[in-house]
């Protein structure tokens, strides 16, 4: 069950011969949090594994994300006042997320540290933190709380807050994808600090301080909101693109043909129109009715098509032009927006997201197996494997 081969023999191949390349021109990163990291770093014993603090991080915000569902599942408990989520929540929700925070940021240090650095521990980090993006984003959606007609956000507005987030996420493996250099987005490090603030705060004040006008009679919630779409609009696509465009300047460019470099667009662009149309057209309003549960599909389902387009990327290949997940989900929105499903449609949003979670865990645990294999080493510890 646990050794299904989804990297095929060229990706192993292409593996052995990746090399690490990233660049980080963040200021916010560069001058303030890598040397606070620096020192952390130098905390942990050397015989612990990288991807034992890549792991640790992640299971963290797993933590998180489930202790505020159990408080709020239907995004409503900030919007009263008082809310319903109890303030140590929201204190140990800041404290999960610069812990979390600190693991991604220190693990690739102690892997050169401790001279581990491996293919293995950056595909580890990468697949997790795709999956990792959108938990973030709908932990924070409790903090906002959903629209109640005098405040919070509307559900729709959270599904566009989380495509955006998405998308910057995909650009910048596409990115390196397509330069073989992967630009360390700056929209990561704000926004992990701008979280710990608005659990600090709200942990604090309480969520009456997202309830009142802040500005110009704009609530914290929209100005957040005008941050993300002015930030992705404006700074982070257009120096994707900028980046991609100097490659092609300097002949340095991975691909050769307009083709090959939009492939890797080709399947999460349609996973998000396929979406949509759920959205847009279903008959029950299926995201108002569960915007838990869909939300949390669509970050699962983002994070498989991702992580094959990392795989790719890191192993010099060609992604498939379809993944085998659009097939299932177009037969589901289909059913779902012609009336086929009718009053079901809530039970098979349920049962498609549990199998959906269930292949993408199953998909983790046989290609982290793989390539471990593969290269002759554990995923958790820094002893090699002996080889049959």
């Amino acid at each position: 069950m646990w050794r299904w081969q989804y990297v095929s023999g060229r990706q192993l191949d292409g593996f052995r011969q990746y090399k690490y390349n990233a660049v980080d021109t963040n200021p916010l990163s560069v001058y303030i949090m890598q040397p606070i990291w620096n020192k952390i770093m130098k905390i942990v014993p050397l015989w612990v594994a990288p991807n034992v603090l890549t792991f640790s991080g992640f299971v963290m915000i797993l933590v998180n994300y489930f202790l505020i569902s159990s408080y709020d599942w239907d995004y409503t408990a900030s919007g009263t006042s008082p809310g319903l989520v109890p303030t140590w929540v929201w204190l140990f929700s800041a404290f999960t997320t610069f812990c979390a925070y600190a693991l991604d940021s220190i693990d690739g240090k102690h892997a050169r540290r401790t001279q581990s650095s491996t293919p293995l521990g950056e595909l580890f980090d990468h697949g997790l933190d795709s999956w990792a993006t959108s938990i973030f984003v709908l932990s924070f959606f409790s903090v906002c709380s959903r629209d109640n007609g005098k405040s919070g956000i509307s559900v729709y507005t959270m599904y566009i807050y989380l495509s955006i987030v998405l998308f910057n996420f995909m650009c910048s493996h596409w990115e390196k994808y397509n330069t073989g250099v992967l630009f360390l987005p700056w929209g990561y490090d704000i926004s992990q600090v701008v979280l710990i603030a608005a659990y600090l705060l709200t942990g604090s004040l309480g969520v009456e301080v997202w309830h009142k006008p802040l500005l110009l009679g704009f609530y914290i919630t929209d100005l957040l909101v005008i941050l993300l779409v002015g930030f992705s609009l404006f700074l982070s696509f257009p120096q994707t693109l900028y980046n991609i465009y100097r490659a092609h300047l300097k002949k340095t460019l991975k691909n050769n043909s307009l083709y090959e470099g939009l492939l890797p667009l080709v399947s999460p662009l349609l996973l998000f129109m396929l979406l949509t149309v759920w959205v847009a057209l279903s008959p029950v309003d299926i995201l108002a009715k569960q915007p838990r549960l869909f939300l949390w599909m669509v970050g699962v389902a983002f994070s498989n098509v991702i992580c094959k387009v990392i795989i790719c990327q890191m192993s010099s290949t060609q992604p498939e032009l379809f993944h085998w997940f659009l097939f299932p989900l177009a037969l589901v929105v289909y059913a779902a927006i012609s009336g086929l499903l009718g009053w079901m449609e809530e039970a098979v949003l349920a049962v498609f997201t549990v199998l959906v979670t269930a292949a993408h865990v199953h998909y983790g645990v046989c290609v982290g197996r793989q390539l471990s294999e593969h290269l002759n080493i554990y995923i958790f510890s820094l002893k090699k494997r002996v080889q049959e």
